[in-house]
Protein backbone atom coordinates (compact mmCIF):
# COMPACT_ATOMS: atom_id res chain seq x y z
CA UNK A 1 0.00 0.00 0.00
CA UNK A 2 0.94 3.61 -0.95
CA UNK A 3 -0.95 5.18 2.19
CA UNK A 4 1.86 6.76 4.79
CA UNK A 5 0.50 7.06 8.20
CA UNK A 6 1.81 8.61 11.20
CA UNK A 7 1.13 7.15 14.82
CA UNK A 8 1.39 9.19 18.11
CA UNK A 9 2.18 6.86 21.30
CA UNK A 10 0.71 8.33 24.39
CA UNK A 11 2.57 7.22 27.71
CA UNK A 12 0.32 8.88 29.86
CA UNK A 13 -2.51 6.92 31.19
CA UNK A 14 -4.29 10.03 32.39
CA UNK A 15 -4.85 11.06 29.23
CA UNK A 16 -5.67 8.07 26.80
CA UNK A 17 -9.10 8.21 28.24
CA UNK A 18 -9.76 11.72 27.49
CA UNK A 19 -11.94 12.17 24.28
CA UNK A 20 -10.71 13.50 20.91
CA UNK A 21 -11.38 17.12 20.04
CA UNK A 22 -11.26 17.54 16.63
CA UNK A 23 -11.55 21.84 15.51
CA UNK A 24 -12.99 22.54 12.21
CA UNK A 25 -12.05 25.66 12.40
CA UNK A 26 -8.31 25.08 12.97
CA UNK A 27 -7.37 26.28 9.71
CA UNK A 28 -8.98 29.62 10.48
CA UNK A 29 -7.88 30.22 13.71
CA UNK A 30 -4.09 29.62 12.56
CA UNK A 31 -4.77 32.48 9.83
CA UNK A 32 -6.19 35.04 12.01
CA UNK A 33 -3.33 34.49 15.08
CA UNK A 34 -0.14 34.20 11.91
CA UNK A 35 -1.56 36.23 9.37
CA UNK A 36 -4.49 38.68 10.54
CA UNK A 37 -3.86 40.58 7.32
CA UNK A 38 -5.21 38.55 5.14
CA UNK A 39 -7.34 37.20 7.54
CA UNK A 40 -8.77 40.14 7.57
CA UNK A 41 -9.22 40.89 4.20
CA UNK A 42 -10.93 37.45 3.42
CA UNK A 43 -13.61 38.03 5.91
CA UNK A 44 -14.42 41.45 5.11
CA UNK A 45 -14.82 40.86 1.04
CA UNK A 46 -17.35 38.48 2.27
CA UNK A 47 -19.15 40.66 4.66
CA UNK A 48 -19.62 43.62 1.80
CA UNK A 49 -20.58 40.50 -0.66
CA UNK A 50 -23.31 40.31 1.60
CA UNK A 51 -24.68 43.73 3.14
CA UNK A 52 -24.15 46.96 1.21
CA UNK A 53 -21.57 49.67 2.90
CA UNK A 54 -20.44 52.60 1.20
CA UNK A 55 -17.02 53.73 1.50
CA UNK A 56 -17.02 55.04 4.93
CA UNK A 57 -19.01 52.65 6.26
CA UNK A 58 -16.37 50.13 5.02
CA UNK A 59 -13.29 52.35 6.45
CA UNK A 60 -15.01 52.57 9.73
CA UNK A 61 -15.35 48.86 9.80
CA UNK A 62 -11.66 48.50 8.65
CA UNK A 63 -10.22 50.95 11.24
CA UNK A 64 -9.20 53.27 8.69
CA UNK A 65 -11.51 56.06 10.39
CA UNK A 66 -12.98 57.17 13.21
CA UNK A 67 -16.44 55.65 13.74
CA UNK A 68 -19.25 58.31 12.99
CA UNK A 69 -22.34 57.36 15.64
CA UNK A 70 -25.68 58.79 16.03
CA UNK A 71 -25.79 61.64 18.50
CA UNK A 72 -21.50 62.42 18.53
CA UNK A 73 -22.29 66.24 18.04
CA UNK A 74 -25.43 66.85 20.70
CA UNK A 75 -24.90 68.54 23.61
CA UNK A 76 -26.14 65.01 25.45
CA UNK A 77 -23.28 63.14 24.54
CA UNK A 78 -21.23 65.36 25.88
CA UNK A 79 -22.77 65.57 29.03
CA UNK A 80 -22.59 61.77 29.13
CA UNK A 81 -18.95 61.26 27.76
CA UNK A 82 -17.73 63.68 31.19
CA UNK A 83 -20.43 62.29 33.61
CA UNK A 84 -18.83 58.34 32.51
CA UNK A 85 -15.09 59.97 32.26
CA UNK A 86 -15.67 60.57 36.15
CA UNK A 87 -17.01 57.11 36.98
CA UNK A 88 -13.94 55.61 34.95
CA UNK A 89 -11.40 57.61 37.53
CA UNK A 90 -11.97 55.16 39.95
CA UNK A 91 -11.75 52.09 37.67
CA UNK A 92 -10.40 48.74 38.92
CA UNK A 93 -8.93 45.76 37.09
CA UNK A 94 -12.29 44.95 35.83
CA UNK A 95 -14.70 47.91 35.58
CA UNK A 96 -14.84 50.50 33.78
CA UNK A 97 -11.02 49.14 32.42
CA UNK A 98 -10.68 47.64 28.83
CA UNK A 99 -11.57 44.05 27.94
CA UNK A 100 -8.88 41.97 29.02
CA UNK A 101 -8.57 38.08 29.53
CA UNK A 102 -7.78 38.88 33.16
CA UNK A 103 -10.92 40.29 33.55
CA UNK A 104 -12.67 37.93 31.70
CA UNK A 105 -11.82 35.52 34.01
CA UNK A 106 -13.03 37.12 37.26
CA UNK A 107 -16.44 38.29 35.55
CA UNK A 108 -16.70 34.60 33.89
CA UNK A 109 -17.52 33.62 37.55
CA UNK A 110 -20.82 35.34 37.53
CA UNK A 111 -22.03 33.95 34.46
CA UNK A 112 -20.96 30.10 35.88
CA UNK A 113 -23.08 30.77 39.06
CA UNK A 114 -25.81 32.38 36.64
CA UNK A 115 -26.02 29.04 35.07
CA UNK A 116 -27.11 27.33 38.29
CA UNK A 117 -29.92 29.76 38.92
CA UNK A 118 -31.46 30.44 35.98
CA UNK A 119 -35.33 29.74 37.49
CA UNK A 120 -35.55 33.07 39.34
CA UNK A 121 -38.29 35.05 38.03
CA UNK A 122 -37.43 38.54 36.57
CA UNK A 123 -33.62 37.81 36.23
CA UNK A 124 -31.81 40.39 35.26
CA UNK A 125 -34.85 42.54 35.16
CA UNK A 126 -35.64 42.62 39.12
CA UNK A 127 -32.29 44.68 40.66
CA UNK A 128 -30.34 43.37 43.31
CA UNK A 129 -29.61 44.90 46.84
CA UNK A 130 -27.06 47.40 46.23
CA UNK A 131 -25.20 47.31 49.04
CA UNK A 132 -24.56 43.67 48.14
CA UNK A 133 -23.58 44.77 45.15
CA UNK A 134 -21.08 47.19 45.82
CA UNK A 135 -18.94 44.43 48.15
CA UNK A 136 -19.42 41.83 45.07
CA UNK A 137 -17.66 44.83 42.92
CA UNK A 138 -15.26 45.45 45.19
CA UNK A 139 -14.00 41.82 45.66
CA UNK A 140 -13.67 41.32 41.66
CA UNK A 141 -11.69 45.03 41.14
CA UNK A 142 -9.24 43.52 43.58
CA UNK A 143 -9.46 40.20 42.51
CA UNK A 144 -10.23 38.41 45.69
CA UNK A 145 -11.45 35.44 45.78
CA UNK A 146 -15.29 35.14 45.71
CA UNK A 147 -18.00 32.13 47.12
CA UNK A 148 -21.03 33.20 45.43
CA UNK A 149 -22.46 29.48 45.92
CA UNK A 150 -22.33 30.69 50.12
CA UNK A 151 -25.42 32.38 49.70
CA UNK A 152 -24.42 35.98 50.98
CA UNK A 153 -25.28 36.90 47.50
CA UNK A 154 -28.64 36.69 45.59
CA UNK A 155 -28.70 35.87 41.80
CA UNK A 156 -30.85 39.24 41.15
CA UNK A 157 -27.34 40.57 42.37
CA UNK A 158 -25.05 38.83 40.65
CA UNK A 159 -27.45 39.20 37.20
CA UNK A 160 -27.54 43.20 38.01
CA UNK A 161 -23.59 43.37 38.39
CA UNK A 162 -23.00 41.41 35.43
CA UNK A 163 -25.41 44.26 33.22
CA UNK A 164 -23.05 46.87 35.37
CA UNK A 165 -19.71 45.54 33.90
CA UNK A 166 -20.85 46.07 30.07
CA UNK A 167 -22.04 48.88 30.80
CA UNK A 168 -18.95 50.44 31.98
CA UNK A 169 -17.04 48.89 29.23
CA UNK A 170 -15.28 51.77 27.18
CA UNK A 171 -17.53 50.77 24.36
CA UNK A 172 -19.69 48.41 23.41
CA UNK A 173 -18.82 44.41 23.85
CA UNK A 174 -19.91 44.69 19.72
CA UNK A 175 -17.60 47.67 19.25
CA UNK A 176 -18.61 50.80 17.58
CA UNK A 177 -16.81 49.89 14.21
CA UNK A 178 -19.52 47.18 14.20
CA UNK A 179 -22.80 49.16 14.79
CA UNK A 180 -23.54 50.21 10.83
CA UNK A 181 -23.00 46.63 9.93
CA UNK A 182 -25.27 45.40 12.56
CA UNK A 183 -28.17 48.02 11.20
CA UNK A 184 -27.57 46.61 7.68
CA UNK A 185 -27.71 43.12 8.90
CA UNK A 186 -31.47 44.26 10.53
CA UNK A 187 -32.39 44.95 6.69
CA UNK A 188 -31.57 41.44 5.49
CA UNK A 189 -34.88 40.21 4.02
CA UNK A 190 -36.12 38.15 1.76
CA UNK A 191 -36.76 38.84 -2.57
CA UNK A 192 -40.44 37.57 -3.92
CA UNK A 193 -39.95 35.96 -7.20
CA UNK A 194 -40.04 39.23 -9.03
CA UNK A 195 -36.89 40.41 -7.28
CA UNK A 196 -38.75 43.02 -4.71
CA UNK A 197 -37.96 43.18 -1.15
CA UNK A 198 -40.63 41.84 1.33
CA UNK A 199 -40.31 42.59 5.00
CA UNK A 200 -39.83 38.69 5.57
CA UNK A 201 -36.27 38.53 7.45
CA UNK A 202 -33.70 36.56 5.61
CA UNK A 203 -32.39 34.40 8.34
CA UNK A 204 -30.16 32.11 6.72
CA UNK A 205 -28.11 35.34 4.99
CA UNK A 206 -28.19 37.28 8.83
CA UNK A 207 -26.99 34.25 10.00
CA UNK A 208 -23.88 33.94 7.38
CA UNK A 209 -23.51 38.06 8.01
CA UNK A 210 -23.03 37.65 11.86
CA UNK A 211 -20.81 34.80 11.53
CA UNK A 212 -18.55 36.54 9.33
CA UNK A 213 -19.09 39.74 11.62
CA UNK A 214 -17.53 38.07 14.58
CA UNK A 215 -14.86 36.49 13.42
CA UNK A 216 -13.55 39.72 13.21
CA UNK A 217 -14.38 40.76 16.68
CA UNK A 218 -11.43 41.26 18.97
CA UNK A 219 -10.31 38.26 20.44
CA UNK A 220 -11.63 39.44 23.90
CA UNK A 221 -14.45 40.06 22.73
CA UNK A 222 -15.05 37.32 21.00
CA UNK A 223 -14.97 35.08 23.66
CA UNK A 224 -17.07 37.27 26.53
CA UNK A 225 -19.91 37.58 23.43
CA UNK A 226 -19.92 33.79 22.98
CA UNK A 227 -20.56 33.17 26.94
CA UNK A 228 -22.66 36.11 27.21
CA UNK A 229 -25.20 34.66 24.35
CA UNK A 230 -24.77 31.23 25.61
CA UNK A 231 -26.23 32.05 29.20
CA UNK A 232 -29.03 34.51 27.80
CA UNK A 233 -29.73 31.40 25.19
CA UNK A 234 -30.20 28.91 28.37
CA UNK A 235 -32.22 31.28 30.29
CA UNK A 236 -34.74 32.24 27.41
CA UNK A 237 -35.07 28.43 26.89
CA UNK A 238 -36.85 28.53 30.84
CA UNK A 239 -39.33 31.38 30.45
CA UNK A 240 -41.46 29.72 32.01
CA UNK A 241 -39.89 29.63 34.88
CA UNK A 242 -38.13 33.17 34.87
CA UNK A 243 -40.55 35.12 32.80
CA UNK A 244 -37.65 36.25 30.44
CA UNK A 245 -38.26 35.46 26.59
CA UNK A 246 -35.30 36.29 24.26
CA UNK A 247 -37.24 39.58 23.36
CA UNK A 248 -37.10 40.51 26.77
CA UNK A 249 -33.69 39.71 27.87
CA UNK A 250 -32.41 41.94 24.39
CA UNK A 251 -34.49 44.86 25.76
CA UNK A 252 -32.20 44.23 29.05
CA UNK A 253 -28.79 43.68 27.10
CA UNK A 254 -29.13 45.88 23.88
CA UNK A 255 -27.61 48.75 25.67
CA UNK A 256 -25.00 47.46 27.01
CA UNK A 257 -23.25 45.34 24.40
CA UNK A 258 -24.41 46.97 20.92
CA UNK A 259 -25.66 50.18 21.43
CA UNK A 260 -23.01 53.16 21.17
CA UNK A 261 -21.88 54.79 24.26
CA UNK A 262 -22.72 58.35 25.49
CA UNK A 263 -26.18 58.21 23.41
CA UNK A 264 -29.71 58.49 24.09
CA UNK A 265 -32.92 56.41 22.77
CA UNK A 266 -33.83 60.12 20.53
CA UNK A 267 -30.07 59.75 19.16
CA UNK A 268 -31.30 56.11 17.79
CA UNK A 269 -34.61 56.66 17.02
CA UNK A 270 -36.46 54.45 14.10
CA UNK A 271 -33.32 52.37 15.08
CA UNK A 272 -33.72 50.99 18.80
CA UNK A 273 -36.04 48.83 17.11
CA UNK A 274 -33.31 46.99 14.49
CA UNK A 275 -31.14 46.72 17.48
CA UNK A 276 -33.39 45.07 19.83
CA UNK A 277 -34.59 42.79 17.60
CA UNK A 278 -30.78 42.32 16.45
CA UNK A 279 -29.96 40.97 19.94
CA UNK A 280 -33.28 38.97 19.88
CA UNK A 281 -32.21 36.93 16.94
CA UNK A 282 -28.40 36.47 18.25
CA UNK A 283 -30.23 34.88 21.29
CA UNK A 284 -32.14 32.70 19.52
CA UNK A 285 -29.45 31.56 17.14
CA UNK A 286 -26.14 31.72 19.31
CA UNK A 287 -25.40 28.32 18.84
CA UNK A 288 -25.04 28.94 15.33
CA UNK A 289 -23.45 31.86 15.26
CA UNK A 290 -19.57 31.23 16.64
CA UNK A 291 -18.68 28.45 13.47
CA UNK A 292 -16.76 29.80 10.56
CA UNK A 293 -18.83 29.28 7.07
CA UNK A 294 -17.82 26.45 5.11
CA UNK A 295 -16.43 28.27 2.25
CA UNK A 296 -14.14 30.52 5.05
CA UNK A 297 -12.99 27.35 6.36
CA UNK A 298 -11.50 26.06 2.94
CA UNK A 299 -9.93 29.18 2.25
CA UNK A 300 -8.22 28.51 5.39
CA UNK A 301 -7.57 25.51 4.89
CA UNK A 302 -5.88 25.86 1.11
CA UNK A 303 -3.92 28.80 2.15
CA UNK A 304 -1.86 26.25 4.30
CA UNK A 305 -2.40 22.78 2.31
CA UNK A 306 -1.92 24.77 -0.73
CA UNK A 307 -4.03 21.83 -2.83
CA UNK A 308 -7.74 20.41 -2.70
CA UNK A 309 -6.08 17.23 -2.82
CA UNK A 310 -5.28 17.26 0.51
CA UNK A 311 -8.14 16.12 2.42
CA UNK A 312 -7.91 13.09 4.71
CA UNK A 313 -6.35 13.89 8.38
CA UNK A 314 -3.50 11.71 7.61
CA UNK A 315 -2.53 14.35 4.79
CA UNK A 316 -3.08 16.61 7.26
CA UNK A 317 -0.49 15.10 9.61
CA UNK A 318 1.95 14.47 6.86
CA UNK A 319 2.07 18.06 6.33
CA UNK A 320 2.84 19.28 9.72
CA UNK A 321 5.61 16.64 10.13
CA UNK A 322 9.38 17.52 9.36
CA UNK A 323 9.50 14.78 6.46
CA UNK A 324 6.69 16.79 4.69
CA UNK A 325 8.89 18.31 1.68
CA UNK A 326 10.54 15.11 1.15
CA UNK A 327 7.84 12.97 1.13
CA UNK A 328 5.91 14.89 -1.92
CA UNK A 329 8.52 13.66 -5.00
CA UNK A 330 7.86 10.50 -3.32
CA UNK A 331 4.31 11.12 -4.04
CA UNK A 332 4.29 12.12 -7.05
CA UNK A 333 6.66 9.56 -8.43
CA UNK A 334 3.93 6.95 -7.13
CA UNK A 335 0.95 8.89 -8.46
CA UNK A 336 2.27 8.48 -11.76
CA UNK A 337 3.71 5.20 -11.76
CA UNK A 338 -0.19 4.02 -11.06
CA UNK A 339 -1.18 6.78 -13.74
CA UNK A 340 1.20 4.76 -15.89
CA UNK A 341 0.10 1.13 -14.47
CA UNK A 342 -4.09 2.33 -15.03
CA UNK A 343 -3.26 2.74 -18.67
CA UNK A 344 -1.77 -0.42 -19.70
CA UNK A 345 -4.52 -2.28 -17.92
CA UNK A 346 -6.93 -0.42 -19.94
CA UNK A 347 -4.83 -0.67 -22.88
CA UNK A 348 -4.94 -4.77 -22.46
CA UNK A 349 -8.56 -4.96 -21.94
CA UNK A 350 -9.13 -2.92 -24.86
CA UNK A 351 -7.05 -5.48 -26.60
CA UNK A 352 -8.47 -8.43 -25.04
CA UNK A 353 -11.92 -6.98 -25.88
CA UNK A 354 -11.02 -6.19 -29.46
CA UNK A 355 -9.92 -9.95 -30.33
CA UNK A 356 -12.74 -11.37 -28.86
CA UNK A 357 -14.68 -9.69 -30.91
CA UNK A 358 -12.73 -10.78 -33.83
CA UNK A 359 -13.09 -14.03 -33.26
CA UNK A 360 -17.14 -13.87 -32.66
CA UNK A 361 -17.21 -12.24 -36.11
CA UNK A 362 -14.71 -15.03 -37.79
CA UNK A 363 -17.06 -17.62 -36.17
CA UNK A 364 -19.80 -16.20 -37.82
CA UNK A 365 -21.57 -18.17 -40.66
CA UNK A 366 -20.82 -16.49 -44.09
CA UNK A 367 -23.57 -13.92 -44.65
CA UNK A 368 -23.53 -10.35 -46.34
CA UNK A 369 -23.51 -9.21 -42.37
CA UNK A 370 -19.96 -11.18 -41.99
CA UNK A 371 -18.37 -9.63 -44.92
CA UNK A 372 -19.35 -5.95 -43.96
CA UNK A 373 -17.62 -6.05 -40.27
CA UNK A 374 -14.90 -8.09 -42.09
CA UNK A 375 -14.35 -4.92 -44.33
CA UNK A 376 -14.47 -2.76 -41.18
CA UNK A 377 -12.17 -4.78 -39.47
CA UNK A 378 -9.49 -4.21 -42.70
CA UNK A 379 -10.27 -0.84 -43.09
CA UNK A 380 -8.61 -0.09 -39.30
CA UNK A 381 -4.94 -1.29 -39.36
CA UNK A 382 -4.84 -1.06 -35.81
CA UNK A 383 -7.63 -3.49 -35.52
CA UNK A 384 -6.89 -7.29 -35.12
CA UNK A 385 -7.43 -8.76 -38.45
CA UNK A 386 -7.03 -12.60 -39.60
CA UNK A 387 -3.34 -11.72 -40.28
CA UNK A 388 -2.85 -10.21 -36.87
CA UNK A 389 -0.89 -12.33 -33.85
CA UNK A 390 -3.88 -13.31 -32.31
CA UNK A 391 -4.58 -16.76 -33.53
CA UNK A 392 -7.94 -17.11 -34.65
CA UNK A 393 -9.75 -20.35 -34.46
CA UNK A 394 -10.44 -22.07 -37.92
CA UNK A 395 -14.63 -21.37 -39.25
CA UNK A 396 -16.15 -24.42 -38.88
CA UNK A 397 -17.32 -25.36 -42.32
CA UNK A 398 -21.21 -25.30 -43.11
CA UNK A 399 -23.00 -27.83 -44.40
CA UNK A 400 -23.56 -26.62 -47.99
CA UNK A 401 -27.32 -27.07 -49.04
CA UNK A 402 -27.46 -29.27 -52.41
CA UNK A 403 -29.92 -27.58 -54.89
CA UNK A 404 -30.77 -29.81 -57.60
CA UNK A 405 -28.54 -28.28 -60.06
CA UNK A 406 -25.58 -29.22 -58.06
CA UNK A 407 -26.67 -32.97 -58.05
CA UNK A 408 -27.28 -33.51 -61.45
CA UNK A 409 -23.66 -32.16 -62.02
CA UNK A 410 -22.42 -34.88 -59.49
CA UNK A 411 -23.91 -37.35 -61.55
CA UNK A 412 -23.26 -36.38 -64.90
CA UNK A 413 -19.61 -34.94 -64.28
CA UNK A 414 -18.54 -37.83 -61.35
CA UNK A 415 -15.86 -37.40 -58.46
CA UNK A 416 -13.56 -35.00 -60.67
CA UNK A 417 -15.92 -31.92 -60.04
CA UNK A 418 -15.78 -32.80 -56.30
CA UNK A 419 -12.49 -32.51 -56.23
CA UNK A 420 -12.28 -29.45 -58.28
CA UNK A 421 -15.10 -28.30 -55.96
CA UNK A 422 -13.28 -28.93 -52.81
CA UNK A 423 -9.89 -26.89 -54.18
CA UNK A 424 -11.47 -24.06 -54.59
CA UNK A 425 -13.11 -24.34 -51.56
CA UNK A 426 -9.73 -24.46 -49.99
CA UNK A 427 -11.25 -21.21 -48.61
CA UNK A 428 -15.03 -20.93 -47.58
CA UNK A 429 -16.76 -18.35 -49.76
CA UNK A 430 -19.84 -16.65 -48.23
CA UNK A 431 -23.14 -18.91 -49.17
CA UNK A 432 -26.65 -17.51 -48.80
CA UNK A 433 -28.30 -19.13 -45.78
CA UNK A 434 -31.79 -20.13 -45.51
CA UNK A 435 -34.43 -18.55 -43.06
CA UNK A 436 -34.50 -21.80 -41.31
CA UNK A 437 -30.50 -21.81 -41.14
CA UNK A 438 -29.97 -18.38 -39.92
CA UNK A 439 -33.15 -19.08 -37.11
CA UNK A 440 -31.33 -22.17 -35.91
CA UNK A 441 -27.98 -20.35 -35.79
CA UNK A 442 -29.60 -17.53 -34.10
CA UNK A 443 -30.85 -19.95 -31.50
CA UNK A 444 -27.30 -22.52 -31.78
CA UNK A 445 -24.91 -19.58 -31.57
CA UNK A 446 -22.60 -21.04 -34.36
CA UNK A 447 -22.60 -24.48 -36.42
CA UNK A 448 -20.32 -25.85 -33.65
CA UNK A 449 -22.78 -25.37 -30.63
CA UNK A 450 -25.94 -27.11 -32.67
CA UNK A 451 -26.95 -30.49 -31.52
CA UNK A 452 -26.64 -34.02 -33.90
CA UNK A 453 -30.34 -33.70 -34.05
CA UNK A 454 -30.63 -30.41 -35.44
CA UNK A 455 -28.11 -30.65 -38.23
CA UNK A 456 -30.06 -34.45 -39.31
CA UNK A 457 -33.31 -32.80 -38.74
CA UNK A 458 -31.85 -29.78 -41.32
CA UNK A 459 -30.40 -32.15 -43.69
CA UNK A 460 -33.81 -34.14 -43.57
CA UNK A 461 -35.81 -30.63 -44.76
CA UNK A 462 -33.37 -30.21 -47.35
CA UNK A 463 -33.59 -33.30 -48.91
CA UNK A 464 -37.29 -33.17 -48.91
CA UNK A 465 -37.05 -29.77 -50.86
CA UNK A 466 -34.29 -31.40 -53.57
CA UNK A 467 -37.28 -34.63 -53.88
CA UNK A 468 -39.96 -31.81 -54.65
CA UNK A 469 -37.60 -29.89 -57.12
CA UNK A 470 -36.55 -33.41 -58.86
CA UNK A 471 -40.22 -34.60 -59.16
CA UNK A 472 -41.68 -31.18 -60.57
CA UNK A 473 -38.66 -30.57 -63.05
CA UNK A 474 -39.64 -34.54 -64.27
CA UNK A 475 -42.52 -33.79 -64.44
CA UNK A 476 -42.36 -30.88 -66.50
CA UNK A 477 -40.15 -32.75 -68.94
CA UNK A 478 -41.93 -35.91 -69.47
CA UNK A 479 -45.02 -33.38 -70.23
CA UNK A 480 -42.80 -31.77 -73.25
CA UNK A 481 -42.12 -34.86 -74.81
Amino acid sequence: SDAICNFVICNDSSLRSQPIIFNPDFFVEKLRHEKPEVFTELVVSNITRLIDLPGAELAQLMGEEDPKLPGANSTASGFFRSLMSLKRKDKGVVFGSPLTEEGIAQVSQLIEYLHKNLRAEGLFRVPGNSIRQQILKDALNSGTDIDLDSGEFHSNDVATLLKMFLGELPEPLLTHKHFHAHLKIADLTLFDEKGNKTSTPDKERQIEALQLLFLILPAPNRSLLKLLLDLLYQTAKKQDKNKMSAHNLALMFAPHILWPRNVTANDLQENITKLNNGVTFMIKHSQKLFKAPAYIRECARLHYLGSRAHTSKDDLDLLTSPGSKELQPLKSQKRSRLDTCHQEETQQRTEEALKELFRHVHNMPDSAKKKKLIRQFNKHPTALTPGSDVPASPAPRRTRSRSFSGLIKRKVLGTPVILERRSRDATPEPERVSKENIHLLQKCGSPAHMSQAKLKSLEGRKEESCRRMRAHLLSKDSSSL
